[in-house]
């Protein structure tokens, strides 16, 4: 019996979790559930991977129009959500991998965008001298596609983040986007890294002011090939 109330008890944890990801869960129990994750480090690695799954459906799916034989199959998986809500978690990643191999299949037949790609390898600061990562920059018809993997940055939460940007060489800063950590993070550019070498990543607090605090922490400028 006791067993029983274990395994329910964890069936509404993934439930909330998964609403919580897809941004369905709201008011009172959002607040509770993001309390929890925030203290679990075990629930915040569960959360992330929800998050990246959603995002990646969303992405692709607002990018390239799926064929009509995915969009049946998935037509066909949504009374298994809605009948056993507490799989959500599953679902979400298997829809999520079903729509990314598809539209990658359609993307690579139909691009005109030429793929360009460049690398940035990205050092430390004196705020975070354990952080390091690695961004790949890929041009899309929508633009700069950025995907960002860091490690020794601390996760932020309750309104601290993460913010990356772009410089130019007269120093005008353009935002490509935030985040909570550093794990598979995806931005996107509406500039191009050829005119916007420099790459970073500040410390940010959702204060109304929209200008970079200058706290960075990490820091690298993107390879072109330009010398």
């Amino acid at each position: 019996m006791r067993r029983r109330r274990d395994d329910e008890k964890l069936d509404r944890e993934l439930a909330e979790l998964a609403a919580l990801a897809d941004g369905s869960l709201s008011g009172e129990r959002r607040a509770a559930a993001e309390a929890r994750v925030d203290d679990s480090a075990e629930l915040a690695a569960l959360l992330a991977e929800q998050e990246r799954a959603v995002n990646l459906t969303r992405t692709v799916g607002a990018t390239v129009e799926a064929p009509a034989s995915l969009r049946a199959r998935l037509d066909a998986r949504e009374p298994a959500r809605r009948t056993a809500p507490t799989r959500r978690l599953v679902v979400i990643g298997a829809l999520a991998t079903a729509v990314a191999a598809a539209v990658i299949g359609v993307s690579v037949l139909g691009s005109g965008s030429g793929g360009e790609r460049f690398k940035a390898a990205l050092g430390p600061t004196a705020l975070e001298p354990g952080a390091r990562g690695e961004a790949t920059l890929t041009k899309t018809s929508s633009g700069w596609r950025i995907s960002l993997d860091a490690t020794g940055l601390p996760r932020l939460a309750d309104g601290r983040f993460y913010q990356a940007w772009l410089r130019n060489r007269a120093g005008v800063l353009v935002p490509i986007g935030t985040f909570n950590e550093g794990r598979n993070v995806t931005l996107w550019a509406g500039v191009s890294p050829v005119q916007f070498p420099t790459f970073s990543v500040t410390r940010e607090r959702a204060d109304g002011d929209q200008r970079s605090s200058g706290d960075k922490v990490l820091v690298g400028t993107v390879d072109t090939g330009s010398g």
